[in-house]
C-alpha cells in the first residue's frame, strides 16, 4: 500500500502541476471502439484494384463487431484490438458486366505480431451466391485483399500513432523520480544561509523517462542517393505514400505520414550525416528525440546507422517498427534498394 510521507511515489503530486495521475502510476484507459468503426470504415471503402480483366471495388461495410482499447500502465501503454469485419465488393468487367461479392475478416486482433502481415488477419473473399463465376474473383483474391491487409495495419498503426497523445503524461520539472530515499537533516543555520543566497530559475520542460535505441540497414544505392532520399520532400512523399513536407535547411521543419510524425532539422551534412529533432504524434507535447543518420559506403552499397536518443519508455518496439516499416522497407521497396544475396 502506498504510505504517506515515506517518499512513496504515489503520493508526490507535486510532480505535475495538476496532480492528474502522477508518475504515469495509475492505471488509465481510453475506449477506442467507435473512432475505429470510423477509421475502419473510411479506410476500408478506399479499397480499388484494376486489371486487364476489369475493376473491383470496396463498396460497403456492412459489419463491424468489435471494440479497441489503450491503457496506460506506469508509463507502459498496452493496446486491445477484436474486430469481426464484413465487407462487400463490386466488380465491374470491361464489357460493363457487374459481379457483388463478399470479403469476411474474422479476426483483427492485437494476439498477433504486425510484422507478420500475412499472418495477422485472415482475408475470405468469395462472390455473392448465384453469382456467375468471373476472373475479377482472382483480382479479388489477391491484389484486393492486399489492399485490404494494407489498410488494415494502416488503421493499427494510425491507433498507436495518433489516438495515444495524452495517454502518457509528463512531469513538470524532470524525469519521474524513482523511490525517494529520506532526506537528510539540515540544521537552522545552513537553511538560513540557503534562503538568503539568490534565487534560480528553473527551466521547466517535458521530461519523462527516456532511453536510447540503434538501427542500422543496408541498400544498394550510393550515400549520396540514399542522403537525398531523406531531404527531398518529393521522394519523401514517395516512399512513406502520404503527404509530407520537407524544409531540407538548418533549423528546417518537416512533417511526414499526414503529421503522425515532425521534427526540425539539426544538422545536415551533405552524403554523410543528418541529426534532427524527431517525434511521434503519440508522445507527450513537446517531447523530441534526437536522431542522428550516419550514412557509411560499403563496397557498393550504403550502410544507414540510425541513432535515436530520448525515445519514451515504453515506445522502444513502436520505434524500432515505425522506422522499420516507413523508412528502411519504403525505401527499399519504392526504389529497389534492397541488398544484393550472395
Amino acid at each position: 500500500m502506498a504510505k504517506w510521507g515515506q517518499g512513496d511515489p504515489r503520493w508526490i503530486v507535486e510532480e505535475r502541476a495538476d496532480a492528474t495521475n502522477v508518475n504515469n502510476w495509475h492505471w488509465t484507459e481510453r475506449d477506442a471502439s467507435n473512432w475505429s468503426v470510423d477509421k475502419l470504415k473510411s479506410l476500408l471503402l478506399a479499397v480499388s484494384v484494376e486489371n486487364d480483366e476489369g475493376v473491383c471495388k470496396v463498396t460497403e461495410v456492412t459489419k463491424s463487431d468489435g471494440e479497441a482499447s489503450i491503457n496506460n500502465r506506469k508509463g507502459k501503454l498496452i493496446f486491445f484490438f477484436e474486430w469481426n469485419i464484413h465487407l462487400s465488393w463490386r466488380g465491374t468487367s470491361k464489357t460493363g458486366v457487374k459481379y457483388n461479392g463478399t470479403v469476411e475478416i474474422p479476426n483483427l486482433s492485437d494476439e498477433n505480431d504486425i510484422d507478420e502481415v500475412d499472418h495477422f488477419f485472415q482475408v475470405i473473399v468469395a462472390l455473392v451466391k448465384d453469382e456467375p463465376e468471373t476472373k475479377l474473383l482472382d483480382l479479388m483474391k489477391t491484389d484486393g485483399a492486399d489492399q485490404i491487409r494494407k489498410a488494415l495495419a494502416n488503421y493499427v498503426d494510425t491507433l498507436k500513432l495518433e489516438f495515444t497523445q495524452g495517454m502518457i503524461l509528463p512531469t513538470v520539472n524532470g524525469v519521474q523520480k524513482e523511490q525517494t530515499q529520506s532526506k537528510p537533516k539540515i540544521d537552522l543555520q545552513t537553511k538560513i544561509a540557503t534562503s538568503q543566497l539568490p534565487s534560480q530559475t528553473k527551466s521547466v520542460g517535458v521530461k519523462i523517462p527516456t532511453c536510447k535505441i540503434n538501427l542500422k540497414d543496408e541498400f544498394m544505392t550510393s550515400p549520396e542517393e540514399l542522403y537525398k532520399i531523406f531531404i527531398t520532400e518529393e521522394l519523401v512523399q514517395a516512399f512513406t505514400h502520404a503527404s509530407a513536407a520537407v524544409e531540407a535547411t538548418k533549423g528546417g521543419k518537416f512533417r511526414l505520414l499526414d503529421g503522425s510524425v515532425s521534427g526540425e532539422f539539426l544538422e545536415l551534412v551533405s552524403d554523410q550525416r543528418i541529426i534532427m529533432k524527431w517525434r511521434y504524434k503519440s508522445w507527450p507535447a513537446e517531447h523530441y528525440a534526437t536522431i542522428k543518420l550516419t550514412f557509411l559506403g560499403k563496397n557498393d552499397g550504403t550502410e544507414l546507422q540510425v541513432e535515436c536518443r530520448g525515445v519514451p519508455l515504453g515506445e522502444e518496439d513502436q520505434t524500432k517498427a515505425g522506422w522499420q516499416r516507413y523508412y528502411f522497407n519504403g525505401i527499399k521497396q519504392t526504389f529497389g534498394y534492397n541488398v544484393r544475396l550472395v
